[in-house]
């Protein structure tokens, strides 16, 4: 049985209890490794680590740190096979998904921040009675980073590569449900000459690493994306302290379907944005909102399709929904296809969960389609994130806007319409952080990401993320 380690100072060490965590493979139910219950003793020892390295690190040209994330890039592209394996096998999802996207886009984070930082600039103003105001851009100093398990390797890159750029040192926690990419990422790190101290994984539960991590008074910025609940645990810690927080959140997001769409491009699109990584990403679509004149024909074809996709074995690469990541979660999702039933909605297609041939205690849920909801009930309001969708109608462009933002949550939104004017107009109008028109989960690592509302706080991404992980100093001076 395989043990992860923590990495600590540049060194992969156990941790200071000694306690392992169990950790399963989704696909199988079976516990497969042993993950570090670590505690406040091994975050206090990293932070001691990358607080003695951050001198060192901040004073590094931006050129030596761009060089040894770029070495950190390739080695993840190098490692594309054996990193997406272990993806798909901590995760559920399938193999052929951490190939194509989250493990490029890993390699991609660091690539991109570690060529970005050759080129962030400050301001300078002249004032015209003789003085020139100019602004540095200083690392902050030990940043928290707190990752979550749906897109593990992907999500705690988009952190730690930004923060590393801007010559912080980190102390990072993955999940404890998929922590594998992490611990072999760590391997990665001590070959491609990261200094000791620069970055810090300590593994274990979010009660212990993170609250530790969040409450830790020489970490002065908490980088977190995960659970709204969780989210606000750690705002109550953090405002008092005074510390810089990022807070990537919830999502419940409403995929706008006008008559006048492309038909085919949006049921395709939809289908992947309903269920793709098995529902399990916080930008999938799942309130599906169609015009009344395309609804019948829209929900058919969708039911339709939705039936055919196949459930199963991840490392199948005919497979299109992998497992689910855990059973706790599982169970989660199905109480919900439960409640929606209780609530008054009908399940057009799926609502169990699936058994797999050889794969019988794995945690596979059938994709679902539910209609005839109430808008403020339960399962349209409340984020379920699994293979679930809901369908509602709508008349005019004003109902659908208002059905749209009649929830808590304001990370993400897509529309689908062939007219230009009233694209832009009901984009403006959505309160979300981003909208898609007419596609879905295209990113630009130039731009910001993040929510309104409940859906979180501050933007990451592009210049959003190194000014984030950096102090702006305004200096003045007289000539």
């Amino acid at each position: 049985m395989q043990k992860l380690s923590n990495y600590i100072n540049g060194n992969l060490s156990a941790p200071q209890s000694n306690s392992y965590i169990d950790n399963y493979n989704p696909s199988t139910g079976k516990v497969y490794s042993l993950i570090p219950d670590s505690d406040a003793a091994d975050v206090n020892i990293a932070t001691a680590a990358a607080t003695a390295a951050f001198p060192a690190w901040s004073a590094t040209p931006a050129a030596k740190r761009s060089e040894i994330l770029l070495k950190i890039a390739q080695l993840i592209t190098e490692n594309l096979d054996n990193l997406a394996i272990a993806e798909s096998t901590d995760n559920g999802k399938p193999v052929w998904l951490a190939k194509r996207v989250d493990i490029p886009r890993a390699a991609s984070n660091f690539h991109f921040y570690a060529t970005a930082i050759l080129h962030h600039a400050s301001e300078s103003h002249r004032m015209e009675e003789g003085f020139i105001n100019y602004t540095l851009r200083q690392p902050v100093g030990v940043a928290g980073c707190i990752s979550p398990w749906n897109l593990p390797l992907y999500l705690f890159s988009w952190k730690i590569a930004p923060a590393l750029a801007a010559g912080n040192t980190v102390v990072s926690k993955p999940s404890e449900i998929t922590p594998m990419t992490a611990y072999l990422l760590s391997e990665l790190c001590i070959k491609a000459g990261l200094p000791p101290g620069v970055l810090n994984i300590v593994h274990g539960y979010g009660h212990k690493v993170g609250a530790a991590i969040t409450s830790h008074p020489d970490i002065p910025l908490i980088s977190f994306t995960g659970g709204t609940k969780t989210g606000a645990e750690i705002a109550r810690t953090a405002a008092p302290m005074f510390k810089k927080l990022s807070l990537e959140l919830g999502g419940k997001n409403p995929n706008i379907i006008f008559a006048d769409c492309d038909f085919e491009e949006a049921i395709k699109t939809t289908l992947n944005s309903s269920f793709s990584n098995q529902g399990e990403i916080c930008l999938c679509g799942s309130r599906i909102l169609i015009e009344k004149p395309l609804y019948e024909k829209f929900r058919d074809e969708l039911v339709k399709r939705t039936a055919k996709m196949k459930v199963g074995n991840p490392t199948d690469d005919s497979v299109k929904l992998g497992a689910i990541v855990s059973e706790q979660h599982m169970q989660k999702v199905l109480s919900y296809i439960e409640l929606a039933q209780q609530e008054g909605g009908k399940i057009l297609c799926g609502g169990k969960r699936k058994i797999v041939e050889g794969f019988e205690d794995g945690y596979y849920i059938e994709p679902t389609v539910i209609e005839g909801l109430p808008q403020n009930c339960r399962t349209n309001m409340e984020e379920i994130f699994g293979p679930v969708v809901t369908l509602q109608s709508f008349e005019t462009e004003e109902e659908a806007l208002q059905l749209a933002n009649a929830i808590e949550f304001g990370l993400a939104g897509t529309i689908w319409t062939e007219n230009v004017s009233k694209a832009h107009r009901v984009a403006a109008q959505l309160k979300s952080g981003i909208i898609w028109i007419n596609c879905w989960l295209v990113r630009d690592l130039r731009t910001p990401f993040g929510g309104m509302k409940s859906s979180g706080v501050g933007r990451e991404g592009g210049w959003e993320a190194l000014r984030f992980f950096t102090e702006p100093k305004n200096v003045c001076v007289k000539y």
